[in-house]
């Protein structure tokens, strides 16, 4: 077998098990076969890339499955004119799919070491329409508001109050909700002129949503 031989193969068995998953959404599933989720897991775990399973990265976080990645977008329905407000950048994965579906992304994350790396891999890949912020993301971007689209990538006790505020009439935000790491749920949060519409979606595991820059 071929190189490219093998890299369509690995191509259709990643799609494959989206779709198995539920992950059915046409342009979600473009969009994730355009990143190659090898260039954002590094090290150890490089050659475990292509399965659907989560991974280390630095700074004692992970890099999301990518079922979870694909489902988690294709909730969030992003449209092609869309702001997008990432909270918890991390490997810039999730960023990077988002990236080739909203017209902008912004991606906020606490860990200086993490936006550093993955600022410098968007320009390897040349990925321009996101903006990474090294900031407490769980206030959101009060300046970029009001957005389209919010997606957290860590848990919250609750949908956090300033995220919800500036989330635009009409947008849509997806959030790990739970106490502990044991036990969350995935939540879709639409916004309507009368509220907030909620809506559970599915059981997940992430890292807590934490208060506070981090520096390191």
């Amino acid at each position: 077998m071929t190189e490219a031989d093998a890299e369509a193969e690995r191509k259709m068995q990643f799609l494959y098990a989206l779709r198995s998953k539920g992950v059915m959404d046409p342009r979600v599933l473009t969009a994730m076969e355009k990143v190659d989720r090898g260039r954002f897991v590094t090290g150890t775990f490089a050659d475990r890339a292509y399965e659907d399973m989560p991974l280390p990265i630095s700074c004692g976080q992970t890099i999301s499955q990518p079922s979870v990645v694909g489902l988690m977008t294709q909730a969030l329905d992003v449209q092609p004119r869309d702001k997008v407000l990432e909270v918890g950048t991390g490997s810039g994965y999730q960023a990077a799919v988002l990236s080739h579906l909203a017209r902008r992304v912004y991606s906020v994350d606490r860990h200086a070491a993490l936006t550093r790396l993955v600022r410098k891999l968007f320009q390897e890949l040349d990925i321009t329409n996101v903006t990474i912020v090294t900031g407490d993301g769980s206030f959101g971007l009060p300046e970029q508001a009001p957005f389209d689209r919010i997606l957290v990538t860590a848990a919250a006790e609750d949908p956090p109050g300033p995220l919800l505020a500036q989330l635009r009439e009409g947008g849509i935000m997806v959030v790990p909700v739970g106490q502990s790491d044991a036990v969350q749920s995935l939540i879709k949060v639409s916004r309507t002129a009368q509220g907030f519409d909620y809506e559970e979606l599915m059981p997940v595991r992430f890292v807590p949503l934490l208060e506070g820059l981090g520096q390191d």
